[in-house]
C-alpha cells in the first residue's frame, strides 16, 4: 500500500483534523469572490471544501496525483463549483494566470521538489493573486498525536528516529517556509500558525487509525513485528494524557505561509 492514498484510512488518522484547520485557514485569505482557486495536493478536499463553505468561488480544482483521494473527494463534495483532476503539484493542468487563489494544505513537505511545487502554484495565479500554504509542526510542541508516537517508537526502536517527521521535514517551520514562498517569486510573504484542539474518545480512538497504513507512522507500524507493535501501544498507552473518563486531549499546530504574485 502507498503511504498516501487510501481515502477512507486517511481520514480518521489525520482527515478530521486537518479539516479543522482548514476552516480556520481559509477564512483568513484575503480572496475576491467569484475567483478561481487551484486546491494543490487536495487530498479527500478537506481545503476545497472549505474554500466553498468560507470564501465565495466562482470555481475550485483540487488536483491530486492519487485516483483514490479523488474518488473520495468527489464522492464526498458534491458542489458543482467543485473539480477534481489527478496531476503531480509540480506540472499543474492549468495555463499560466488561470486563478486568483492556489492553495496546498499539509502537501508540500512531502513534494520531492518542494521549490518546484510553489513556482507551480505562483504559475497559475493572476497578477495579484494569492498563494497559500500550511503544513503541521512536527517539532516537540507540535503536532502532539505524532510526537507521542514518535517518542514512544523511539523507547522501543533506535532506528525509529531517522523516520520521525520532525527529523524528516525541516521545512516545516515559519523561516523555511517563508524562504520557499519568496524564492519562488512572491512578495508580501507572511507565516503564521493555527492550533486546534485534538481529542480522541479513547485510547482506542487514538490508536486504531495508525493501524490504516496511511503515513510514515502508519507505515512504520506496519512493518514491525507483532511483539513490537504491542510494546509500542503499550508504551503509549502509558504516555498519552488520558482523563478520567479515558478521553486523551492533544493539540496539533500547523505553520501557514503566504504571499502575492507580484504584479506584471
Amino acid at each position: 500500500m502507498p503511504v498516501w492514498g487510501d481515502g477512507e484510512a486517511y481520514e480518521p488518522y489525520i482527515g478530521r483534523w486537518s479539516r479543522r484547520v482548514a476552516d480556520e485557514f481559509v477564512r483568513r485569505l484575503d480572496v475576491p469572490d467569484g475567483a478561481a482557486w487551484w486546491d494543490v495536493g487536495c487530498g479527500t478536499g478537506a481545503v476545497t471544501r472549505a474554500v466553498l463553505e468560507a470564501a465565495d468561488p466562482g470555481r475550485v480544482v483540487g488536483a491530486d496525483p492519487s485516483e483514490s483521494y479523488l474518488r473520495y473527494a468527489r464522492r464526498a463534495i458534491g458542489d458543482p463549483r467543485a473539480g477534481f483532476v489527478r496531476a503531480d503539484a509540480r506540472r499543474l493542468p492549468a495555463p499560466d494566470g488561470a486563478a486568483g487563489a492556489a492553495v496546498s494544505g499539509l502537501v508540500l513537505n512531502f513534494v520531492p521538489e518542494p521549490a518546484r511545487a510553489a513556482a507551480e502554484m505562483v504559475r497559475v495565479l493572476r497578477p495579484g493573486g494569492l498563494a497559500a500554504v500550511y503544513v503541521w509542526d512536527y517539532t516537540q510542541g507540535g503536532m502532539g498525536l505524532l510526537r507521542h508516537f514518535w517518542d514512544a517508537a523511539a523507547e522501543v526502536d533506535a532506528d525509529a528516529a531517522r523516520l520521525d517527521e520532525g527529523a524528516r521535514f525541516p521545512l516545516c517551520a515559519p523561516e523555511p517556509l517563508r524562504r520557499l514562498l519568496r524564492g519562488s517569486g512572491l512578495a508580501d510573504t507572511t507565516v503564521g500558525e493555527i492550533v486546534v484542539p485534538t481529542r480522541f474518545r479513547d485510547f482506542a480512538d487514538y490508536w486504531e487509525p495508525f493501524r490504516g497504513g496511511q503515513g510514515p507512522a502508519p507505515a512504520y507500524l506496519a512493518s514491525l513485528p507483532e511483539a513490537r507493535r504491542e510494546l509500542l501501544r503499550e508504551r503509549l498507552r502509558a504516555s498519552l494524557p488520558a482523563a478520567a473518563d479515558g478521553s486523551i486531549t492533544l493539540s496539533a499546530r500547523a505553520w501557514t505561509a503566504l504571499g502575492r504574485r507580484p504584479p506584471r
